[in-house]
């Protein structure tokens, strides 16, 4: 069983299911409520209706679940390729009318021009470490058009660390997950976040701009990135 897509699936089907459960490799599990990857427009925080706002022409929605961003979009009248590495998220996707949604790992595109690149719900965590960015950012410049956007959030987790000295052995935003439902759980996946200063001084060494569109006091933020 697929935790996380399965979950997903059953939470359309039933009336009840119990919650999605988050390990992580810092703290105790969370329970993820299950709604909030079906939400519309007016239940999205503001960065979200920042992000959506701000798109441009034909848009790559990465790792897009349930296509809850994809369907706004399609709203907003943006053409949008929905993808995700989930083959249940991508059926729910189809069946809530997301016109093109494909069951496809983002590094796997061969082809395709597009005006905006869109990560979302911290969605560059995607590329597991920093790392990956240069290989994200490489594959960027091969899809996206000459004046093409990339649209991305993520979070300072610094104060994960509050009391205790940042690792060595690692950038302290690389974290592991694991999602548990019913009992069955998945295997464990890297993800990492990136906090700002992070993401300015990589982008601009690998040949981009990063202009800072929306930030909280969470340490969450919205960024658009631009090639030099």
């Amino acid at each position: 069983m697929n935790p996380y897509g399965t979950a997903l699936s059953e939470f359309i089907e039933k009336d009840e299911v119990p919650p999605l459960v988050l390990h992580n490799s810092y703290g105790e599990p969370e329970e993820m409520p299950l709604w909030y990857f079906f939400r519309e427009y007016d239940e999205m925080p503001d960065l979200e209706k920042m992000a959506l706002s701000v798109c441009e022409g034909n848009v790559l929605d990465i790792g897009a679940g349930t296509g809850c961003h994809a369907i706004c979009l399609q709203q907003l009248g943006y053409s949008v390729t929905a993808i995700d590495t989930n083959q249940q998220a991508v059926d729910i996707m189809k069946n809530s009318k997301v016109k093109d949604a494909r069951q496809i790992d983002y590094f796997e595109i061969k082809s395709d021009e597009f005006d905006t690149l869109f990560c979302l719900m911290n969605g560059i965590g995607f590329i597991g470490k920093k790392s990956r960015l240069k290989p994200f950012l490489k594959q960027a410049d091969k899809l996206l058009k000459p004046d093409g956007q990339i649209i991305l959030d993520s979070s300072d987790v610094k104060y994960l660390f509050e009391n205790e000295d940042l690792p060595t052995d690692r950038y302290y935003g690389e974290v592991s997950f694991q999602y548990e439902y019913k009992g069955k759980k998945s295997e464990w996946f890297d993800w990492v976040y990136l906090d700002k200063d992070t993401l300015a001084i990589e982008a601009d060494a690998l040949g981009w701009y990063v202009y800072f569109l929306h930030s909280d006091e969470n340490g969450q933020y919205l960024a658009r990135l631009i090639r030099k």
